[in-house]
């Protein structure tokens, strides 16, 4: 669940909580308006607890790895290239080999 659902549903859960049960229990309740009123604040407490137990979902997107490369040479890449940055997903490089020459990159090329 994103954070702004997250935040959403704990909103308007805070909002189901406390408005309309409050609002039913100020005019003098029958038994129905009582049962409807803890059914609804019951529900809007289940969600609220639902919400707050919720993981952040993970990034989208490709997830690169690369450990142990050989060595760049000339402008090249040893390692993983995204080109202006492109990607949301993570991107991990480990012991990657030697950089030689003119814009060559060892490791993660963000460049055009």
């Amino acid at each position: 669940m994103s954070q702004g659902w997250k935040i959403t549903v704990i909103v308007l859960a805070g909002v189901g909580i406390v408005s309309t049960p409050l609002i039913w229990l100020l005019d003098g309740p029958d038994g129905g308006q009582l049962a409807g009123a803890s059914i609804q604040a019951a529900v809007g407490i289940a969600a609220l607890v639902w919400a707050l137990f919720q993981h952040p979902s993970p990034a989208t997107g490709p997830r690169d790895s690369v450990s142990r490369t050989g060595k760049a040479t000339r402008g090249g890449v040893a390692g993983i290239k995204r080109p202006g940055g492109r990607g949301r997903g993570s991107a991990t490089a480990k012991r990657t080999g030697e950089a030689d020459g003119k814009n060559s990159v060892s490791g993660i090329d963000y460049s055009n």
